[in-house]
């Protein structure tokens, strides 16, 4: 046999950006993409710069896309925001949460965004509020609305009262969760244990009147 020590190697093609699979991930979050998503379907940081300055993905923040054809919605902002940080970790609470979950009539006045207390040192966001928790959790305390996790409604008033949301609208979402059937008086009394009696007391007033 000859001597193939000195024969060239021929470069292996790269892949080609898979351009449909990138669109079919970023449909299952509005339109929105992360970079590592974007390379894990073949797209490069220069080729993902080219589709940025040829007006084919809006780069909303460091890591974080979208794709300019992609139809808007009124919640965006708030699932770019629950990307941005983490979707494996975080999950969107307190008045966010109540709006998402058509509770009351709050106007968040930022994006809330609850994470575990070891990833307390995440970078801020502008427009972000990240809240850290020490309690777990529970697989009941969460629900998928609009493609992100989402804090229950016991959960999502019980963290909105403890934060200092307006009393008025923490006995409106009360109401209105308790009428739609997303929690139960039992429920809000029991999960309010360890609250503080602020919390607890504004709990039993607001159950009070719905008795009437």
């Amino acid at each position: 046999m000859g001597d193939v020590t000195n024969v060239p190697r021929v470069r292996q093609p790269a892949s080609a950006p898979d351009r449909g699979r990138l669109f079919e991930i970023a449909s299952e979050q509005d339109g929105y993409f992360k970079a590592k998503q974007a390379r894990a379907c073949g797209f490069s940081w220069a080729l993902l710069s080219h589709h940025v300055t040829s007006d084919r993905f809006i780069r909303v923040r460091r890591g974080l896309y979208r794709f300019r054809e992609y139809p808007s919605s009124p919640r965006e902002h708030v699932l770019a925001a629950w990307l941005a940080v983490g979707k494996e970790v975080a999950v969107v609470s307190h008045e966010s949460a109540l709006d998402l979950l058509g509770l009351s009539d709050v106007i968040p006045d930022a994006v809330h965004l609850t994470v575990p207390r070891s990833r307390r040192n995440l970078p801020s966001i502008p427009g972000v509020k990240i809240h850290t928790t020490a309690r777990p959790l529970e697989a009941g305390d969460l629900i998928v609305r609009d493609g992100m996790a989402v804090t229950s409604a016991t959960r999502s008033i019980l963290d909105a009262a403890e934060a200092g949301t307006a009393p008025e609208q923490i006995e409106m979402a009360l109401t209105q969760a308790i009428e739609k059937g997303m929690a139960t008086p039992q429920q809000l009394r029991s999960d309010a244990t360890g609250r503080g009696r602020r919390v607890g007391a504004l709990i039993e007033t607001a159950l009070r009147k719905v008795k009437r």
